[in-house]
């Protein structure tokens, strides 16, 4: 008994664990289903005379509308089965006579999914329904309405969150239908087995997740140093900024400084790109100072070629008398 109950709560847990995988959504399914169908050993009354039958394999086709709460299923289910035989009614002087079974079922399903949400799914189920049942045995043949049950086992395959493949066996009975003949009528046991491949399609699958946009990369710190007209000599404030970005690059471990000097467009330009050199060269003597490595820094002299503000000829701007650092 504790192992029963054991076993129990193992199959309870089962679907909280499987839907973690993400493979089950709730939501409505559609599906199709098809396989062999074998309508057991039966007695066929014909005129107050009984003769067994064991009837050929025959084939059961539907499909099916369902919803998936992930555990438990609800299902609208519409099958047709047929399968085929020969009675041997020689009571009657007659001999054999062909005898064809078919059905066309309408019945509400109920299943339980344990390990729902796994790729692999166990599964059981119960229908009840209306069974509209053909027999025909000779030239006679007759309708009959019928009470119709089911139970159902299987495994499911979940592909994906939207399809699923389902190998089912199941058992399917009616109340006796009735069959009409030349010698007579009377009614016979209608009790199925089959075995069938399902494959649903799911609609309850949340719509795949819109990539967030990869952010740009940061622009590495930066700072500024201004000098006087025609001067490379720093500074306070000039000494103060430098100190910040030797510490940004002492912050970052391994960095590398950039030190690219500028000059206005009040003198030559050859003068102008020499100034600009003599302004970086100043700075990383500074940077030096605050124990960055010499080796760390890279001077660069771009004379009046890059203004922060453009200007004409000759004229003196003091945005443009700079050294820019970039620590990366």
């Amino acid at each position: 008994m504790k192992k029963v109950l054991l076993a129990a709560a193992a199959l309870a847990v089962l679907p909280v664990a499987g839907q973690a995988q993400t493979l089950q959504y709730p939501g409505f399914y559609i599906g199709v289903m098809g396989g062999a169908n074998w309508l057991l050993n039966t007695n066929v009354t014909l005129g107050g005379v009984s003769t067994s039958a064991s009837p050929n394999t025959g084939f059961l086709a539907g499909g099916m509308l369902g919803y998936d709460f992930v555990g438990p299923r609800v299902e609208l289910e519409g099958s047709y089965r047929e399968n085929t035989n020969t009675l041997n009614v020689n009571a009657f002087g007659v001999g054999s006579v062909g005898f064809r079974h078919s059905e066309v079922a309408v019945m509400a399903n109920l299943y339980y999914d344990f390990n729902a949400g796994g790729v692999i799914v166990p599964y059981i189920g119960a229908g009840v329904g209306v069974g509209f049942t053909n027999a025909t045995a000779g030239a006679g043949q007759s309708n009959s309405t019928n009470f119709a049950y089911q139970g159902m086992a299987g495994l499911g395959w979940n592909i994906d969150p939207m399809f699923r493949l389902n190998l089912e066996g199941r058992y399917h009975g009616t109340s006796n239908p009735t069959v009409n003949s030349a010698i007579g009528g009377g009614t016979y046991q209608n009790n199925n087995i089959s075995a069938l491949l399902a494959l649903h399609i799911r609609f309850g699958a949340p719509a795949a997740p819109v990539a967030a946009p990869t952010p740009a990369p940061a622009a590495p710190p930066s700072f500024m140093v201004f000098f006087d007209w025609d001067r490379s000599n720093l500074s306070a404030q000039a000494l103060n900024t430098i100190k910040q970005a030797a510490n940004a690059f002492k912050a970052k471990g391994q960095a590398r400084v950039t030190a690219t000097g500028h000059a206005d467009r009040s003198g030559p330009d050859q003068y102008n790109m020499a100034l600009s050199l003599r302004r970086a060269n100043a700075v990383k003597d500074a940077l030096v100072r605050e124990g960055v490595p010499a080796t760390a820094i890279a001077v660069v002299g771009r004379g009046e070629s890059m203004p922060l503000v453009q200007t004409a000829d000759g004229v003196r701007e003091p945005q443009n008398r700079r050294v820019e650092i970039v620590v990366q």
